[in-house]
């Protein structure tokens, strides 16, 4: 890939982000799999793999289960870092920044569009607590049942986050290991400060 040079990088990181991502979406598989790392309660780094399902001026929007382990890290400590990594393409997005819970309606518009069982499964999965596996099934199964081709309603224990950027930063391999890196910080009247690092 083309390096990167910063007198012609966008003022705005979620342009370049955008461009990048289209370019992802059209080589590697699942370029919406990304790394979200959190801090549980003793100060301990968590990290997991979910999928961005969204991104704008506002940040960047994934979904998941209020009262999973993430879900808890999150109400206890509302910040966050995600790292989407393009193997096809040797680059890197690294985001940090504070979390919030996006508004319901939001939420509930994504929910109504997910696959019918991914429903259900949202709704009876206690995620990250101990459950044997024919008792998670049989949830399923019963719930399946009980709504027949009623809708499956969005329980509240699941909605969507939004992870506003403080610092956004691109980074593009290089064969010679002399990668590019250019960091984008958010600066108090809003606008973005950009700067080279050394990789």
């Amino acid at each position: 890939m083309p390096p990167l040079e910063l007198d012609r990088m966008p003022a705005d990181p979620i342009e370049q982000f955008a461009v990048w991502f289209e370019e992802a979406w059209e080589v590697v598989p699942l370029a919406e799999a990304m790394t979200l790392a959190t801090v549980d309660a003793a100060d301990v780094p968590d990290a997991r793999m979910v999928l961005l399902k969204g991104f704008g001026p506002a940040g960047f929007r994934f979904f998941t289960n209020y009262e999973s382990a993430k879900g808890r890290e999150l109400e206890a400590n509302p910040r966050a870092a995600l790292v989407l990594y393009w193997r096809e393409l040797d680059r890197q997005v690294r985001v940090r920044g504070p979390v919030t819970r996006i508004p319901a309606t939001e939420s509930d518009e994504y929910f109504a569009i997910r696959p019918r069982d991914s429903r259900i499964a949202a709704a009876v999965s206690p995620q990250s607590q101990p459950i044997e596996r024919d008792e998670l099934d049989r949830r399923f199964r019963e719930l399946a049942a009980e709504l027949g081709d009623s809708d499956v309603p969005r329980p509240d224990h699941w909605g969507g986050y939004l992870v506003r950027p403080e610092s956004i930063e691109f980074w593009q391999g290089r064969h010679s290991r002399m990668h590019d890196r250019i960091l984008y910080a958010r600066e108090h009247g809003g606008g973005w400060a950009i700067e080279r690092l050394a990789p």
